[in-house]
């Protein structure tokens, strides 16, 4: 009965319906059985209960049973308190934040200062109604706005709605340059800027004499049929631009941009693996951001700049996606007016952007990708162009670099045509305009050690500054000495080069052999081009029992360099007629073409940049595709004054032209003793 009057106890204090007379009732009572009446009377339970605990027998077991349910009910009554304790607890701490935080609004108020949170809303309230946005961006961001407004500053969530907030209101979304429209003006500052380039420069000026008709004729075009709404509408062009290194294309789009009175923004595609570089971040993620293109736009200020991707050839692709693929939707012109960036997750319209892609080849570029620009090749420059570029811009440039004043040093014609022939082989103005700029700071640290007056560069003075020339133009002649070694034209994307290859035989049994990194195409184009010399062994006078008890083995040197490509076909098949007659190839002879095992010589492409190629090399005669006479018409009129070309059908044509009348030598460049059979 002791426990019993202590569980009751507790039973009482917790409970507040309970009076604490009945406490003193029960310890005032002597009989157990009435104890247990007692309490049972006072005690929540059902009649089932009671019933039960009246038909026990024994006092104990009646004790027992009234013990049990005290303890339950006990049990039930102290968690239930603790639980509205911890509430009061965490009420009374909300509360408290409550009162301090309206204390501190007073205090601020007093101060003169305002909620920042207040303030901070209030002006993306603002930003978002002087933003011109499209409704549905409105409605997104009025939206993230009413999520802001009712969350606290401490909050997880508040720092990621403000930062989309502060994306989404400083995008352009209706502030514009306005292009100038002046084609004279145009005219000038392209030329000004760069030398030569006459395809991009009239496709530029073709864009803005539509763009000037189509303003000055607008009320006529509000007429066109709605069905063509969207193309009238469409103002921006994709352009990539396609050629090798150091030929200006980079530089242009800043000179384009410059014409036009447009902003211009630059974004390298080099090694950009990840599709969310493009696309963005889904905001899902820890520290999303968007992609690169809202990213140009913001930086541009203006929601019609001229955006340079560059090195769009260059692009990679791995398990995270593929960026090329990303760039369809950019780079449409019937889709970019409502590109979503994921992390944004609302249209923007870039119809109005003008895109100059570059690359220095097309094949790396997606096919659906490079179906949606307009591809404007660019090749390399011709010497006298080299010359005009050096005189107007780069010298210029690299005496202004280096700290030197006009009439303290120049460059003579020949110094620039020594530094063009002896010192840079390429495509390009790159390398020339280190070279002057490195002749520059020979003289720049002559005149700190005192030496004073006018420098004028020559021929001589570039080698004493330079050294010892790199290239010369005796190396066609120094290879071409034998028979077995016929002077080829390649493209690489680097510009157009020479490719020599060298056949030669020895006694054995393995027949047809090929070295050098070839790809298949090449192997394929080594085996046709010996098969077709073989077939006509009788025309050419080529002994059979050579080719039969003789291996033959063709080479293209650089093994280390992967070559690939059929315009080497042609130039295998007069390596291997000159080294199996004997007849060595004229050593100013360079060619290039496929060839096929009748004979017939089918047209290659990268004409322009090999025949530059020859004419650094000093060839003078270039043996063509007759199907390639019309590429002939993109030559500069210098190039074509200086070489001889020769146009040809088939093998005998490039045979006769390429091969020395007489044999000089017995097949496989030894000493003749006989005529060959």
């Amino acid at each position: 009965s002791r426990n019993t009057l202590d569980l009751f106890q507790r039973l009482v204090s917790i409970v507040s319906h309970l009076p604490d007379e009945l406490v003193t009732a029960a310890l005032n009572i002597d009989d157990p059985k009435q104890l247990v009446y007692l309490v049972a009377t006072n005690l929540r339970m059902e009649p089932e209960e009671k019933q039960a605990l009246l038909e026990l027998q024994g006092v104990k077991e009646k004790l027992e049973k009234l013990n049990a349910f005290i303890s339950k009910e006990l049990d039930v009554l102290e968690l239930g308190k603790k639980l509205q304790s911890e509430v009061q607890e965490e009420m009374s701490k909300s509360q408290r934040e409550y009162y301090l935080r309206e204390q501190l609004k007073a205090i601020q108020r007093e101060l003169g200062e305002g909620d920042e949170q207040i303030v901070e809303v209030e002006e993306f309230r603002r930003k978002i109604a002087e933003a011109g946005m499209t409704e549905e961006a409105y409605k997104e961001a009025s939206r993230e706005l009413d999520r802001l407004s009712k969350l606290p500053t401490a909050a997880a969530e508040y720092g990621v709605i403000r930062t989309y907030l502060d994306w989404i209101t400083s995008l352009p979304w209706s502030k514009r340059t306005d292009d100038n429209l002046d084609i004279a003006h145009a005219r000038s500052v392209l030329d000004e800027d760069h030398y030569g380039l006459k395809d991009i420069k009239a496709r530029i000026l073709e864009y803005l004499a539509v763009r000037k008709l189509r303003a000055e004729r607008a009320d006529e075009l509000e007429q066109v049929e709605v069905t063509d709404y969207i193309r009238r509408n469409r103002e921006g062009a994709i352009l990539c631009f396609v050629g090798p290194p150091g030929v200006g294309k980079t530089s242009l789009g800043a000179s384009i941009a410059r014409a036009m009175g447009r902003k211009f923004i630059r974004m390298s595609l080099g090694g950009v693996r990840d599709e969310a570089e493009i696309r963005g971040f889904r905001r899902t993620y820890i520290g999303a951001m968007p992609g690169r293109i809202v990213q140009t736009i913001r930086r541009a200020e203006s929601r019609n700049p001229i955006i340079m991707l560059d090195e769009i050839d260059k692009l990679g692709r791995d398990f995270r996606g593929d960026p090329a693929s990303a760039l369809l939707e950019v780079l449409d012109p019937e889709q970019n007016n409502e590109f979503r960036d994921h992390y944004l997750d609302i249209a923007f319209d870039l119809s109005e952007v003008i895109f100059i892609t570059t690359a220095n080849e097309l094949d790396p570029i997606p096919g659906p990708l490079r179906d949606r620009m307009e591809i404007i090749h660019l090749s390399g420059y011709t010497e006298q162009e080299k010359i005009a570029i050096a005189e107007q811009y780069l010298v210029p440039r690299q005496i202004r670099e280096n700290g030197l004043r006009p009439d303290e040093i120049s460059f003579s014609r020949e110094a620039l045509q020594t530094i063009i022939h002896d010192y840079t082989r390429e495509a390009g103005v790159r390398t020339l305009e280190r070279e002057i700029g490195r002749a520059a700071r020979k003289i720049v640290t002559r005149i700190a050690e005192g030496t004073n007056g006018e420098v004028e560069l020559d021929s001589a003075m570039i080698r004493e500054l330079l050294g010892k020339p790199r290239f010369g133009y005796d190396e066609v002649i120094e290879r071409v000495d034998r028979p077995g070694v016929a002077t080829g034209l390649a493209w690489t994307p680097v510009g157009g080069d020479v490719l020599f290859i060298e056949a030669t035989g020895m006694p054995g049994n393995k027949g047809f052999q090929y070295t050098g990194h070839l790809g298949e195409v090449m192997q394929e184009s080594a085996r046709i081009a010996f098969s077709a010399v073989r077939a006509k062994a009788r025309e050419l006078g080529i002994a059979e029992e050579y080719i039969a008890n003789h291996d033959v083995h063709l080479h293209v040197p650089s093994g280390a360099v992967p070559k690939d490509g059929p315009s080497a076909g042609v130039t295998m098949a007069v390596a291997l007629a000159s080294l199996l007659t004997g007849r060595p190839v004229k050593h100013n002879v360079a060619m290039t073409g496929e060839i096929t095992l009748r004979g017939q010589v089918l047209p290659v492409g990268g004409i322009k940049d090999k025949i530059l190629a020859a004419s650094r090399f000093g060839v003078d005669t270039v043996i063509l595709p007759k199907r390639n006479e019309n590429d002939l018409d993109d030559l500069p009129e210098e190039v074509r004054k200086k070489l001889h070309f020769v146009l040809v059908e088939q093998l005998e044509d490039v045979l006769d032209s390429a091969l020395a009348s007489e044999p000089q030598l017995s097949p496989n460049g030894q000493a003749q003793e006989k005529p060959v059979n």
